[in-house]
């Protein structure tokens, strides 16, 4: 086993906390979508937001 254990430094760390609600129907939406892409609820979010500040450009 090696001497370090513990999730590794990472130079942009996900430590930051958010909230939001959702309607049922918008929440069963993102579910599929993140089980169709083998991805989790909070990685979707984190692309929808960089998709719409692409948007802007």
């Amino acid at each position: 086993m090696s001497p370090r254990m513990g999730r590794p430094k990472v130079d942009n760390p996900i430590n930051i906390r958010t909230s939001v609600r959702l309607d049922k129907k918008t929440d069963e939406k993102l579910s599929q979508y993140c089980i169709q892409h083998g991805i989790t609820k909070g990685e979707a979010i984190r692309k929808g937001v960089h998709l719409l500040l692409e948007q802007e450009k």
